[in-house]
C-alpha cells in the first residue's frame, strides 16, 4: 500500500548500527525488558508505507548514549545523529530527526545540541526522563536548558529505566509500568523545580501520553498550596502542565484520549507509533484505533495524525499546504500575572495554616 497523504509521526526509533555494536559489546540485548528489534531504515519506510505515515522524526530510545565513558557517549551521539541526518538526505521528505545527547553531562550535551540543530538540521532533542539518576529538571542540567530556550528548541522526553525502577523486584517488564513512572516524574520535576518558568521557550513533549501526569494532574497542582513550590511554578502547576504536547505512542485508548482531551488544548496531542519497539502490528492496531475513535471529531484526527505536528515542525508541510506554525511562549500576560499573584495568595494561607 502505498502512504496517504498523512501521518506526521513524532515517537519513531531508529537503532543505528553503532548503537547496537556498543549494545553488543557490553552484552546488553533487551531495552526495559523489551527484546532489542531487529531494524533498518527499510523497515521504517515499510511500516510508513502501510500505515499512511507520510514523515517520521526519528530518535533513539533508552538507554540512551551514556554506559558510564563520557567520551564514548560523545561519540556514540554524533555517530547516531550523523545517521539520522543520512537517513533524511536518503528519504527526503520521509525523515527529521532528533538529535540524542551525550546525558546527564550538561556542557558536552549543549555542544552536541548546537552541532545537531545548526549543523545536522535536526528538528530538535530527545532526552530520557532520568539519566544515570539524574531527572530532567535537575539543576545540574540548567546550561543545557539555557542553551535550549535561547534556541526554542523542541524537547522529546522519553522514559528510561530508573533505578528505584530496577530495584523493586517486580515480575513486569519495565516498559508495561515503570517506564511511564520515569516519564510522570520528569514532567512534575521540571514543574517543580521552576525549570519550565526559567526556561519558557523551550517545547516539551512528553512520549505515551505523558504516562501517568494526566490522571494525576490535579492531585499534582495540590503543590500550588505550598509556598516552597509555588515560587517555582508561579503560574499554578496545572497552566505548566497544560504547556507540555503530549504523544499518543501506545495510548490511542478512549481512556487516555478522553483524560488529554479535558486537560490540554486539542493541538498539543500529536501521533506517535513507538516503532519497531512496538512492532508493525501494534502500529498498525494502533493506527486503526485512532482511526475508529469517537472521542476525537475529523478535525480533531486530522490534528492528531498530521495537524498539530505540522504547527510544531511546519518545515515537514508538502508543496501547497498551509501551516499556521505555533508561536514560541512570549512571557507573562495579565492573565498569568493573575496567576501569578493567586498563587502567592493561596501559599501564605497555606503556610500560616501549616504554621498554627
Amino acid at each position: 500500500m502505498g502512504i496517504k497523504q498523512g501521518r506526521l509521526d513524532v515517537h519513531h526509533h531508529i537503532i543505528p548500527p553503532a548503537f547496537v555494536e556498543e549494545m553488543r559489546r557490553r552484552g546488553l540485548s533487551t531495552v526495559a525488558g523489551a527484546r532489542l528489534p531487529d531494524w533498518t531504515p527499510a523497515d521504517s519506510l515499510a511500516v510508513m508505507d502501510a500505515n499512511g505515515i507520510q514523515t517520521a522524526i526519528t530518535s533513539l530510545s533508552a538507554p540512551g548514549v551514556y554506559f558510564g565513558d563520557r567520551d564514548a557517549a560523545v561519540g556514540l551521539a554524533r555517530q547516531c545523529n550523523e545517521f539520522a541526518a543520512d537517513m533524511e538526505r536518503r528519504a527526503p521528505g520521509r525523515f527529521g530527526s532528533f538529535a540524542v545527547l551525550p546525558m546527564p553531562f550538561a556542557d558536552l550535551a549543549a555542544r552536541e545540541a548546537c552541532h545537531a540543530l545548526d549543523v545536522l538540521k535536526a528538528d530538535g532533542v530527545v532526552l530520557l526522563g532520568s539519566t544515570d539518576g539524574v531527572f530532567l529538571g535537575d539543576p545540574s542540567l540548567d546550561e543545557l536548558m539555557a542553551e535550549l530556550d535561547r534556541r526554542g528548541a523542541t524537547v522529546f522526553v522519553h522514559p528510561n529505566m530508573h533505578a528505584t525502577s530496577e530495584q523493586l523486584g517486580l515480575g513486569a517488564p519495565g516498559f508495561l509500568l515503570e517506564f511511564l513512572c520515569d516519564t510522570t516524574r520528569a514532567a512534575v520535576n521540571l514543574i517543580l523545580t521552576g525549570t519550565l518558568e526559567r526556561y519558557p521557550r523551550i517545547r516539551w513533549i512528553l512520549a505515551h501520553a505523558g504516562g501517568f501526569l494526566p490522571y494525576v494532574a490535579w492531585r499534582i497542582s495540590l503543590a500550588n498550596a505550598l509556598p516552597e513550590y509555588a515560587r517555582q511554578a508561579p503560574q499554578g502547576v496545572l497552566e505548566y502542565i497544560k504547556r507540555f504536547y503530549f504523544d499518543t505512542a501506545l495510548s490511542p485508548s478512549p481512556y487516555a484520549l478522553g483524560a488529554l482531551r479535558e486537560l490540554v488544548a486539542p493541538t498539543h496531542i500529536l501521533f506517535g507509533s513507538d516503532f519497531p519497539f512496538a512492532p508493525a502490528p501494534v502500529t498498525a492496531m494502533c493506527c486503526a484505533t485512532l482511526d475508529r475513535t469517537d472521542m476525537l471529531d475529523a478535525a480533531g484526527k486530522y490534528g492528531v495524525a498530521r495537524g498539530n505536528g505540522l504547527m510544531l515542525f511546519p518545515r515537514h508541510a508538502v508543496a501547497g499546504e498551509q501551516v499556521r506554525a505555533t508561536p514560541l511562549y512570549q512571557g507573562d500576560t495579565l492573565r498569568t500575572m493573575g496567576r501569578r499573584l493567586g498563587a502567592r495568595v493561596v501559599g501564605k494561607v497555606a503556610e500560616r495554616m501549616r504554621n498554627r
